[in-house]
């Protein structure tokens, strides 16, 4: 579990500092790059470590802690968790050499028809296959631990840790075929034509469910870890089964509302798809109400008196009070853009402008890394044996993060409703007042991020190399009324994952099946580092 949480935490600091450069020099505070493929290939690097490396290990080191501690029994299957993780090191070793060299300045999203060296999307592979080790890891453990509590209700935290594994397992079978299908086999020099639009198809399987991914840790944090933190109880265990269960039905056949601007889907896929993405703020707005009840219950717990006078009451000095206060405004402010995103006609308005990276880097830097920070700040005493110490510097680090994200999406969201293009290695200011000062506004706030960042390693080291110390057993949150019993349906996955994958299939079986009997799709790869 250390092991995961360090290399993840490790080179997320790697991230930060490539995002903070890319910043920088796009900005007025930096002349315009000589070679503008080193801003690519930092962007390639950045979005791969953030998008597949970094929330992948928090949520298999978090998944593994919660299986052991949730139900009592040590890790079936340790071998197989240690193969998963040298997996992951391997593909991400073999995914960022080529990036560094520039033969992949593709970025996370790949891009076809442009295709970079076959290694990058061998080491994308790697980490994939060393994630799904973990997936099936958590259904034996959950399988084991049911036969031998036949009766019993299986817990929470780990009800919700395998809904997020098999969300997982799930969502990263679109980009699996498209790199296995459309991507390697020209990358390997087999053919040298590709179908862009199947591919791009393909990959909005992924694109956005894997958000609902990263969030699961965050929202079980909120559940299990945030209401015994402050003092508090769970408002209602059922509430937070269904949200989990809601969140592997709807999260999945919504990816093509990425792909408005896109020709080849029908227009009446594209509705559906946004359709299915407004459903996703039904689990969403169910936690809302459950986590702001079980706070409130903590309140009064504390005295708290008054329609709105127990806010007072609240452990504003606790770290897990603030990173919650944060991630939840930062969390609607992200999806009261993301509304616009999802829109079949809101969207033009925004398509491909910095509009779309503030929305991003508001949901899934701000209101989601913020919460992991919390998981490793509550779990770090019970993984190192060593109290939480320096409880000041805690609480700095989540402010400087929080003001941080804040200064550089906003100006992000205000450029891009100016029309400014996101991905640029570098953009014209003459006569643009608006959009340079925004741009550097957002340019110090990524500072902010930096010095965050840096501050969050310090304290997770001056932790683990201190003293060691008696530490309570770790507890996760109980519900006010703890379940005796459950209906099938919420003591079990079977039938959500099965709707999940039936309305997957469904939403997307038909424009994959027609893109697929085009005779006319294929397009000419375009090799990136290609002399010419």
């Amino acid at each position: 579990m250390l092991a995961h949480f360090w290399l993840a935490f490790a080179v997320f600091g790697l991230a930060v500092l490539l995002g903070e450069w890319q910043m920088f020099i796009r900005s007025p505070l930096h002349g315009w790059l000589h070679n503008p493929d080193l801003y690519y290939r930092s962007v390639t690097a950045h979005g791969t470590v953030m998008g597949y490396v970094f929330p992948t290990l928090v949520a298999m080191g978090f998944g593994y802690a919660i299986c052991e501690l949730s139900l009592g029994q040590p890790l079936i299957g340790r071998r197989w968790a240690w193969a998963g993780y040298i997996m992951i090191i391997v593909g991400s070793v073999a995914a960022v050499v080529p990036v560094a060299m520039g033969l992949d300045s593709v970025l996370y999203t790949f891009y076809p028809p442009m295709i970079g060296n076959a290694f990058y999307y061998i080491g994308v592979v790697l980490v994939v296959v060393g994630s799904w080790v973990w997936v099936v890891l958590m259904g034996i453990n959950l399988n084991a631990w049911k036969r031998a509590h036949p009766s019993a209700p299986v817990p929470l935290p780990m009800f919700a840790n395998v809904a997020a594994a098999y969300l997982w397992g799930w969502t990263a079978v679109g980009a699996a075929l498209e790199l296995l299908f459309q991507i390697l086999p020209v990358a390997l020099g087999f053919t040298n034509t590709i179908n862009a639009g199947l591919s791009r198809v393909l990959f909005s399987w992924t694109l956005h469910a894997i958000v609902y991914f990263w969030l699961m840790p965050a929202y079980i944090a909120f559940y299990t870890i945030v209401p015994r933190a402050i003092g508090g109880r769970l408002y209602s265990d059922t509430m937070a089964r269904i949200s989990f269960a809601l969140f592997l039905v709807f999260s999945m056949p919504i990816g093509i509302h990425h792909l408005f601007a896109d020709p080849q889907v029908g227009s009446g896929f594209k509705f559906v798809h946004s359709v299915f993405t407004a459903m996703v703020a039904v689990p969403t707005l169910l936690t809302v109400f459950t986590i702001c009840a079980s706070v409130e219950i903590a309140a009064r717990l504390r005295g708290g008196k008054g329609v709105f006078g127990w806010l007072k009451a609240l452990p504003w000095d606790n770290p897990q009070m603030l990173a919650l206060a944060f991630s939840f405004v930062m969390l609607g402010f992200g999806g009261a853009g993301g509304l616009i995103n999802m829109s079949y006609q809101l969207d033009s308005t925004v398509h491909n402008t910095q509009w779309v990276t503030g929305h991003f880097h508001l949901i899934f830097g701000g209101a989601i890394v913020i919460m992991y920070f919390a998981i490793a700040y509550d779990l770090w005493p019970h993984l190192t044996g060593r109290a939480m110490q320096h409880l000041g510097l805690i609480r700095t680090q989540l402010w400087l993060w929080f003001i941080g994200m804040i200064v550089t999406t906003f100006p992000w969201h205000y450029v891009g409703i100016l029309g400014m293009p996101r991905r640029m290695a570098y953009f014209d200011y003459t006569g643009m007042s608006a959009e340079a000062v925004s741009v550097i506004m957002s340019t110090v706030g990524g500072a902010l991020l930096v010095v965050s960042a840096i501050l969050f390693l310090v304290i997770l080291y001056r932790n683990h190399s201190g003293s060691r110390a008696e530490i309570a057993p770790f507890t996760f949150s109980r519900a006010i009324h703890e379940p005796t019993s459950l209906p099938l349906a919420l003591n079990g996955l079977g039938l959500w994952v099965g709707l999940m994958m039936a309305l997957t299939i469904t939403n997307y079986g038909y424009p994959i099946a027609r893109l697929i009997g085009l005779h006319d799709a294929q397009v000419p790869a375009v090799f990136i580092g290609a002399k010419r």
